[in-house]
């Protein structure tokens, strides 16, 4: 079975090494065009275009299982994607201050095999709770670079999980892929052979 990801990822990369010791990535080129407008429906979209994108490379071939991801962070029903500068990341973070933020990844699996074709969907929920942030705390921390690729301008698996006061949900989801969630999908299609 060839796995491929859809994303350059490298947090993602590295979470679906908790599922497949092998497997390729080849990320999405394509200009992404979101025409939804709820969280859930935004990333439910867009995964499903990226990994929609690397099968047209294997649309002659079988034996395939191509994840597509995304991530975005919603405070308050209004989507926060990465930030475009400096500025815009400090404005992201004080609107996370002591409060509760959702952060939302949608999943498309593009499996096939023997002729058999199958598309699964889902999206996955985190409640994230921050501490009350500091405008100095804000300023460090960005000033650091590590909020300027994320979504919602923070990486809980970094320094920025020192202003996570408590979340409820999967943690490896707020990083950027639900494994454990792809792991139960997977299990529930007949032939798919889980590599333990």
């Amino acid at each position: 079975m060839h796995i491929i990801l859809a994303s350059a990822s490298p947090r993602r990369k590295e979470l679906l090494q908790k599922l497949f010791p092998v497997f390729d990535i080849i990320p999405s080129r394509s200009e992404e065009i979101c025409t939804k407008t709820s969280p859930k429906d935004i990333v439910l979209e867009l995964s499903e275009q990226k990994a929609e994108e690397i099968r047209q490379t294997f649309k002659n071939t079988d034996n395939y299982l191509i994840i597509g991801a995304d991530t975005v962070v919603s405070w308050k029903g209004k989507v926060l994607g990465k930030p475009r500068n400096e500025q815009d990341a400090k404005r992201m973070l004080a609107m996370l201050s002591d409060d509760t933020h959702q952060v939302y990844t949608g999943v498309t699996l593009l499996y096939s095999k023997s002729g058999r074709k199958e598309r699964l969907q889902f999206a996955e929920c985190t409640h994230v709770k921050f501490y009350p942030l500091l405008e100095a705390e804000i300023d460090a921390y960005v000033k650091s670079g590590e909020p300027m690729d994320k979504a919602g301008s923070y990486g809980i698996q970094g320094a920025g999980g020192r202003f996570v006061e408590k979340i409820e949900g999967d943690y490896q989801n707020v990083v950027g892929l639900p494994v454990a969630k792809i792991y139960q999908v997977l299990k529930k299609i007949d032939d798919f052979a889980l590599p333990f």
